[in-house]
């Protein structure tokens, strides 16, 4: 009798991890998987028909992140998301991104003004679509551009270290507003760069984020 092979059996350990990865990090930042939700590595593993050494390792990077946490007794769960802590985030990203776009600014060619086009095209392909995820990389991308732009490693390391929270509560308050908007809001973002004044940029980055942060989370 032949045994049963996983699906996953002829791929790489690393690409496997990576979709195993990908896969609860969605669930987790779309609301499938909430808040103290136990992540049992054998029945994940099981789900997967594969080893416990990918899972673990996609667990790790969740950790890192701060989709889950540990939890004496319990293992691995998903982590909670408060009001105070995505204030604290928010406080964090006005300094730091208001920075980034006034430092972007002088630097910005029309190429980067079409690519930052293009990813608003693709905000608005995606939520006729109704991808959800889809549409928080292409935000999170939009925003990540001028953290690049400016050329601040430090500021950059922040942002990455930030991002996937950012991410996670983007996806609340979504449940709140209507993302139709989203493209046309970025549009707003754009024609305040192209002013050529920083004190306007900067008001608009912020006003988009002020948006977001009303959020009650309750």
């Amino acid at each position: 009798m032949n045994a049963i092979r996983s699906p996953h059996a002829d791929y790489p350990i690393n690409s496997i991890s990576e979709h195993v990865y990908a896969d609860l990090k969605k669930s987790i930042i779309e609301g499938a998987l909430q808040p103290g939700t136990r992540l049992i590595v054998t029945e994940i593993a099981g789900k997967y028909q594969i080893s416990q050494a990918p899972v673990r390792e996609a667990l790790e990077r969740l950790k890192q992140e701060g989709l889950i946490t540990g939890v004496p007794n319990k293992g691995s769960v998903v982590s909670t998301i408060t009001a105070k802590e995505i204030k604290d985030i928010f406080v964090l990203r006005e300094i730091i991104e208001g920075f980034a776009v006034r430092q972007s600014m002088p630097l910005l060619t029309e190429e980067d003004y079409d690519y930052l086009h293009y990813l608003i095209s693709e905000m608005e392909i995606a939520n006729r679509q109704q991808g959800m995820m889809r549409i928080l990389e292409l935000d999170m991308d939009f925003h990540a551009f001028f953290y690049k732009r400016c050329d601040n490693q430090a500021v950059l390391e922040l942002w990455n270290h930030m991002r996937t929270k950012v991410m996670r509560f983007m996806a609340i308050s979504n449940r709140h507003y209507t993302t139709d908007v989203l493209g046309e809001w970025h549009l707003i973002l754009i024609d305040a760069l192209r002013s050529g004044d920083p004190d306007a940029a900067e008001a608009a980055f912020v006003e988009h984020m002020h948006a977001y942060k009303m959020i009650d989370l309750d």
